[in-house]
């Protein structure tokens, strides 16, 4: 092989060298010369492995993968499975006896038995040597010498800090009047994009500016600079940056000059005798290099804490050392007794503060529970007649009060006590029903009015309280409910902060275990086994359509319940399964709260769920609440769970012991913006004082983060200006889906409206497929809440009738449009077969993404 052959002579040619290289070491540090065989006693180990180091090494690294390849096939080694590593590995060991040169015998050929050319490589070696020594001697010196500069500049430098403050504060008091005096102000346009032109706001020395720091933030209307991680950034330039490189260039100078000054004679004579030229500031310059950085970052502190008035009094004085001294002094004094007056001035209005918010925020959340109210607390399982019983009490009280987490567990109690004869009214923020005569009101829990009394309420899923949105609902209909009695029901997790709610109240509790045990299924899920009475459960709508419509195509009535489907669509579906008009059903988890449906086995499609910022394994309460759905009593003597996979993990959290609830939200109510206004008429001050409280100790604040969204819409608008903010509150807390940009919209039109006193816009209705139907339904609940929030009764029941009439649509179009559903491949479009599992198929996976080529580029 040419290439090797070629690579073996570069490697004796290197291997000879690297001997003369230890024969000169060997030789350059004796007074007299050793003989040559003395040479090769001390170093036959080394000269004996040095061939195969060197041949070794320059044959792997200079020898291509390739041709590594064809010498080792010539050696009958199969190399095909071989990575770069063993490939190497292989190649070293055989290559290692390869046309050997013996490095002993060449040495020995070199000088043995020739006494002269030996002596003459001494005369050699000793003569480089002496050479090398005079300059490392040289080397060390400058070194030393340099130590000690650098030394005493430290020494100088920290002794004459407080004066070279002086210097720089006196050529920056000068530049600062100056600026103020020639400069102009800039501001940013709302775009914020770099290449936009700043906008000229007039001069600078009309602003009434305190420190220097104030000063410092305005732009100067230049770009800034700065490299970081090898990349540049670009941004407008404020006067810091300015005033950094000045201060900058200006330490450089007085440094220099001060060092210079202090230097003992004798550095400057030893100077100019080891490097045979004059100490100059440049050369002194390297000696404070790594002082430079933090005194500039220090001076820069105290400049940003100058008055400018201050530097006003000294800007056109002649500089006079002492003078300079003895103002700074003064200023300093002064300064002090400003900052303490600040402080003090501070302090004030943090303990102002905090005595305001305790009077906005605190005392609506200290618990108000009546002692003459019996409490009744019905702790258990999902699916164990907690709701029943607590019903069944409501039924036999002259008056009584239902408040559900739901719409449709308000609308499902409300129907169910009227047909059993207990006359009963509806009211969530979208819908009113009056029945005459009736007692007895269903409601959703945010409809609670304190004012109101009641022999009896039932507040249902009462471990919600903990949730960072809606929890406060739970906390104010417990500790403010208006009954003689008040049934709680919730899961066991919430039994210890409901009880330390209830205080030292009358609490009566009932315990409920399940009658029907659960069992988890050994075996991995298959769509091979389904069965009537199974419940399919998965986390997207669009997962709930491609499984029903994937069993539909299997032969099987399937019913359907998703989160964004009309309450009144989920209703229907549900009594289809009930009446087994279809034999299974596929849902969300929307199917663990409060219905209890004929399911044999509960089947979870997915062990995993998007909770609005990631996908998350499901909580052991999640998995506690769906399962418990399963196993009917009365119909089922066992509740059977399934798994698609992971099934020991899903067992373990199904069984486990739910950890207590330890906090529950706290949100605004119409008696804090009350005592809000007492102090400011802005909304976007409420939030800012909002995030300041301190929720008590056990609470969490609502985060509010939709109602600021939609606040940022109409902020400094004739909205905002035009409508109480109690009022505008309110409209910002209408519960409709504020992430659908055309609800969004509607919203802000039906304000505008308002404000005007013109009549509510028509809501937009759509109707080309179900999507559109589920959207139109939404458009005019929102409407819904605008009419019942303004009394407008007349007008919401034609809307109920158009809600209903879209519901019926929603429920036809159901099962039309599952029948045409097919699961296709996200890039390509290609068709899948169901029991795929991703959503790509194999051929896109395998082929690389365009954008991801293009990046990689």
């Amino acid at each position: 092989m040419k290439q090797l052959d070629a690579i073996h002579r570069n490697a004796c040619e290197y291997a000879k060298a690297k001997i003369f290289e230890d024969i000169d070491r060997f030789l350059g540090g004796l007074d007299e010369p050793k003989p040559f065989e003395t040479y090769i006693d001390e170093r036959k180990e080394y000269l004996s492995s040095l061939w195969v180091n060197v041949w070794q090494n320059k044959a792997t690294n200079k020898l291509s993968r390739h041709h590594k390849k064809e010498f080792l096939l010539t050696k009958g080694i199969d190399v095909v499975d071989l990575n770069r590593k063993s490939l190497n590995q292989v190649f070293r060991a055989e290559i290692r006896n390869y046309h050997s040169f013996d490095t002993l015998e060449w040495a020995k050929k070199q000088f043995y038995k020739n006494e002269a050319k030996w002596n003459e490589r001494y005369i050699h070696a000793r003569e480089q040597f002496i050479f090398e020594e005079k300059e490392r001697l040289i080397k060390q010196q400058k070194y030393e010498l340099q130590h000690n500069i650098n030394k005493e500049s430290e020494k100088v430098i920290a002794k004459e800090e407080d004066t070279l403050y002086l210097y720089i504060r006196y050529d920056v008091a000068k530049r600062v009047i100056n600026d103020l005096n020639t400069k102009n102000k800039f501001s940013t346009r709302e775009s914020i994009y770099i290449e936009d032109t700043l906008i000229d706001e007039g001069p600078l020395q009309s602003i009434k500016f305190i420190k220097l720091d104030d000063f410092f933030d305005e732009l100067t209307g230049n770009l800034h600079k700065e490299i970081y991680r090898n990349q540049w950034y670009f941004d407008y330039e404020n006067y810091y940056y300015v005033y950094e490189r000045f201060v900058k260039d200006k330490l450089n100078q007085y440094l220099q000059q001060t060092v210079l000054k202090n230097l003992p004679e004798a550095i400057f004579e030893k100077y100019e005798e080891v490097f045979d030229k004059p100490l100059t500031g440049k050369v002194i310059q390297q000696s404070f290099t790594g002082m430079l950085e933090p005194l500039l970052n220090d001076y820069m502190v105290e400049l940003q804490n100058e008055y400018i008035e201050d530097l006003r009094e000294i800007a056109d004085l002649p500089f006079d050392l002492m003078e300079q001294e003895k103002y700074y002094k003064a200023h300093l004094i002064v300064r002090k007794q400003k900052q303490e007056a600040e402080e003090a001035e501070q302090k004030r209005k943090a303990e102002e503060e905090k005595r305001m918010l305790d009077d906005i925020f605190g005392q609506e959340y200290r618990s108000g529970i009546e002692s003459n109210i019996r409490y009744i607390i019905h702790i258990g399982d999902t699916n164990t007649g907690k709701t029943y019983q607590a019903l069944e009490r409501m039924k036999q009280a002259k008056t009584g009060l239902y408040l559900a987490p739901l719409r449709l567990l308000a609308l499902e109690v409300y129907e169910t006590l009227n047909q059993n004869g207990t006359l009963c009214s509806l009211k969530t923020g979208e819908e009113e029903k009056i029945t005459n005569g009736a007692s007895h009101l269903s409601s959703t829990v945010e409809m609670f009015y304190e004012k109101d009394r009641y022999e009896v309420i039932v507040i249902d899923e009462a471990q919600m309280i903990a949730d960072k949105d809606r929890g406060f609902a739970w906390y104010k209909a417990i500790t403010k409910a208006n009954a003689s009695e008040v049934h709680i029901i919730a899961s066991r997790n919430a039994e210890k902060m409901i009880l330390e709610l209830l205080g030292e109240s009358e609490v009566n509790i009932h315990e409920y275990t399940r009658e029907t045990p659960l069992k988890v299924e050994g075996e991995e899920f298959s769509f091979k086994k389904v069965k009537k009475g199974d419940a399919f459960i998965c986390f997207s709508r669009k997962k709930v359509l491609e499984t029903a419509s994937r069993l539909q195509a299997d032969g099987y009535k399937v019913s359907m319940i998703y989160g964004s489907m009309p309450p009144e669509t989920r209703k229907k579906q549900v009594d289809r399964f009930i009446k087994g008009d279809s034999s299974v059903i596929v849902s969300t988890d929307a199917i663990g709260m409060g219905l209890n449906l004929p399911i044999r086995r509960i089947v979870f499609l997915e062990n995993e769920k998007f909770d609005g910022t990631k996908r998350r394994t499901l909580t052991s309460q999640e998995v506690k609440q769906i399962a418990g759905r399963a196993g009917r009593k009365g119909l089922y003597n066992i509740g059977k769970v399934s798994f698609t996979k992971n099934i020991k993990l899903m067992k373990k959290l199904l069984e486990q012991v739910d950890e207590p609830v330890h906090s529950f939200a706290v949100a605004p109510t119409s008696g804090v913006f009350e005592r809000f206004q007492k102090y400011y008429r802005d909304l976007g001050r409420f939030f800012e004082l909002w995030d300041k409280f301190d929720s008590p100790k056990g609470t969490k604040k609502a985060s509010l983060t939709e109602e600021r969204e939609l606040y940022e819409r109409i902020r400094g608008t004739e909205i905002e200006a035009k409508l109480p903010i109690s009022d505008l509150y309110g409209f910002l807390h209408l519960p409709f889906s504020k992430k659908e940009t055309d609800l969004i919209k509607q919203w802000e039109i039906t304000m505008y409206a308002i404000i005007d006193g013109t009549e509510l816009p028509e809501p937009k209705l759509k109707n080309r497929n179900l999507e559109d139907l589920e959207y139109s339904y939404k458009a005019i609940g929102l409407h819904l809440l605008f009419l019942y929030r303004l009394d407008q009764r007349i007008e919401a029941i034609y809307w109920e009738r158009v809600r209903e009439e879209i519901s019926d649509h929603v429920h036809e179009r159901l099962n039309t449009d599952i029948q045409n559903l097919t699961k296709k491949c996200k890039r390509c479009g290609k068709t899948l077969p169901w029991e795929h599992e991703f959503n790509i198929c194999d051929q896109c996976h395998e082929r690389p993404n365009k954008h991801y080529q293009y990046y990689r580029k």
